[in-house]
């Protein structure tokens, strides 16, 4: 068993089976169509469970999660991925480093952190949202993630 910064215990191989019907299988579809065309070495999984699904899968040299917690409109996507473990070096100058970046260029993701980790964020409601967007939204996280660890793990690693 793995445990995971949402505190879900079991994470299988990568398959899905939907019970909640057609909307519930779109946005599953929708986000394993992506997570296919980004993961490396067959590392994609997944987990079902109350609270909604959660797949993890490598990207470069960062592992990416994905969370959706239902198939309503007020549910949301979450996706995330870990850059940087606390405490680091010169934390006042890599928090500022991290909030200037944030402001110029994130996209629709930004730096958070979660679990005493500095992650790559992005979080949005399923209210009316497209593949596109949900492709983006993950390729924006995965990306910048992969990008941006080693650069902040040399500048900033281990205190």
């Amino acid at each position: 068993m793995t445990s995971n910064p949402l505190g879900v215990e079991t994470i299988s191989t990568f398959s899905a089976e939907n019970e909640e019907g057609a909307i519930a299988a779109n946005y599953v579809e929708m986000i394993e169509t992506v997570i296919s065309s980004l993961e490396q070495d067959q590392s994609a999984m997944v987990s079902q469970a109350d609270s909604g699904y959660l797949w993890k899968f490598q990207y470069g040299s960062v592992e990416v999660f994905v969370q959706l917690t239902g198939t309503e409109e007020t549910d949301t996507l979450t996706v995330w991925a870990a850059v940087l473990k606390l405490p680091a070096k010169n934390e006042p100058k890599l928090m500022r480093h991290l909030l200037e970046m944030n402001c110029g260029e994130m996209l629709e993701a930004c730096f958070a952190i979660l679990n005493n980790e500095v992650v790559v964020f992005s979080c949005r409601t399923l209210t009316e949202i497209s593949a596109a967007e949900i492709s983006r939204i993950m390729t924006i996280v995965a990306t910048i993630a992969d990008e941006k660890d080693d650069l902040l793990k040399a500048d900033y690693g281990a205190a």
